[in-house]
């Protein structure tokens, strides 16, 4: 069995990208996988406690904010360096679901809210992936109110309608139960897709080249993830 981790960023005027990925763990590594990242945690924390207060955050890492508030600029880029190490020493598959929404807006009449209609692509990835392994999998989310109820609904009409909606639609067979929620600090795992969507957030759709060190260092890592041989992003439309 693998377990699927899946999170998202915001998009916003100036910003039409979002972007909800993550990372498929296979169950016989987890115990190990999450013993590493907790180790990550440890250095850059003081604590393996699953708490907001050690919670491996993105944004707030890159901008020194929150609970990195304070802390060295190296010592922040190296978290950034760690995670990436272990997607790509262990071989990770990562996923992850671009959408333009101006365009996907433009494009449809009666467009699919981006949230729903990322969703049903990753989960669709996540089978993709489940089906290259012939292996089954459960999936996890980091918990958003206003989109949990919306989400379990269609991820069960997927399954009894035996595929997604699209043209090219996909069986959802592989893929048991229902999509779980929990809060992001309760999960390294989670947490390791935050980062993941971060930097394609930050750096997939970048306007100019980095310039300052710390920029050209996490973008170094989105780029070595990239070059990974698991990757895949779908863009869409």
């Amino acid at each position: 069995m693998h377990l699927c981790y899946f999170d998202e960023n915001k998009h916003y005027v100036g910003n039409p990208y979002f972007f909800l990925g993550g990372l498929l763990i296979p169950d016989s590594k987890a115990i190990e996988f999450e013993s590493t990242l907790s180790q990550i945690a440890f250095n850059f924390f003081g604590s393996r406690t699953m708490t907001q207060q050690n919670e491996i955050h993105g944004k707030d890492i890159f901008h020194g904010k929150g609970n990195a508030k304070g802390r060295k600029l190296d010592e922040r880029i190296q978290v950034f360096k760690d995670i990436t190490n272990f997607l790509i020493t262990n071989k990770i598959p990562i996923r992850l679901v671009c959408i333009n929404v101006v365009d996907h807006k433009a494009k449809y009449y009666y467009a699919m809210p981006p949230y729903r209609l990322g969703l049903m692509l990753m989960l669709e990835r996540f089978c993709a992936y489940l089906d290259k392994v012939k292996d089954i999998g459960l999936v996890f989310g980091d918990y958003e109110a206003d989109e949990v109820t919306n989400a379990v609904v269609d991820f069960s009409e997927y399954k009894n309608q035996g595929k997604t909606p699209m043209y090219y639609g996909r069986p959802l067979g592989r893929l048991l139960d229902t999509v779980y929620f929990t809060q992001s600090h309760h999960s390294r795992f989670l947490q390791v897709a935050d980062l993941i969507v971060y930097m394609a957030g930050r750096y997939e759709h970048a306007s100019a080249p980095a310039k300052s060190w710390h920029e050209k260092e996490v973008e170094a890592c989105w780029q070595k993830i990239k070059a990974s041989s698991e990757f895949f992003i779908q863009h869409w439309p």
